[in-house]
């Protein structure tokens, strides 16, 4: 076995390790400089967030303060009073609404002949309207024709039970109704079921 060396000048592999150091310690440095770079933004970022939660606290504070303070001048019986008035006038517009005229064109229809009215009495409450009726006829036969005709309009979802009821010296009974209607949509107070209202 030959343990010599036969090349003239040995050659030594100097070059390509300093290429490979140098090579880390460009790596190196690039990713010390990425990672430097990234700690002083987030750190920006952090003081930056920091700085906007405690601006946010500072103005729900204030905020909270000034709500507490209108909730202090507000005065109840004055908002009782102005609710109140709101209502009636809702009920006058309601009532606005209403049309004796188209009311009476639907009694004449419904109205069966051996029963007459002689007494209507509505009230308004929210936009529900409730009539009050007094009705003389021969008979309950006959009352209970006139009940079943008013709902067969469709303007009458609910009518009640008579709420009293009496027989008259002549024989005829007298009947008191509550119902509720639904008047016509479009149809304005006062006007003839011709009239539109717009």
């Amino acid at each position: 076995m030959i343990r010599t060396n036969l090349s003239t000048r040995p050659f030594y592999n100097e070059r390509v390790v300093s290429l490979w150091l140098l090579l880390f310690f460009v790596i190196a440095a690039a990713a010390t400089m990425f990672n430097t770079t990234r700690v002083l933004e987030y750190s920006h970022s952090d003081t930056e967030q920091g700085t906007s939660a405690s601006r946010d606290e500072s103005r729900a504070s204030e905020l909270r303060r000034s709500a507490a303070k209108l909730r202090g001048t507000i005065d109840v019986k004055q908002i009782e009073r102005a609710s109140t008035q709101a209502r009636q006038a809702n009920d006058l517009i309601d009532r606005r609404t209403f049309s004796w005229t188209e009311l009476f064109n639907v009694f004449e229809k419904t109205l069966p002949d051996d029963v007459r009215i002689t007494a209507v009495r509505p009230n308004v409450d929210q936009g529900r309207f409730r009539l009050r009726i007094a009705v003389v006829a021969r008979g309950v036969e006959d009352v209970n024709r006139f009940i079943t005709n008013l709902q067969k309009t469709g303007m009458f979802p609910q009518v009640g039970s008579a709420i009293s009821e009496r027989f008259e010296e002549d024989g005829s009974l007298v009947t008191n109704l509550e119902v509720e209607y639904q008047p016509p949509t479009g149809r304005a107070a006062g006007h003839s079921s011709g009239g539109g209202r717009r």
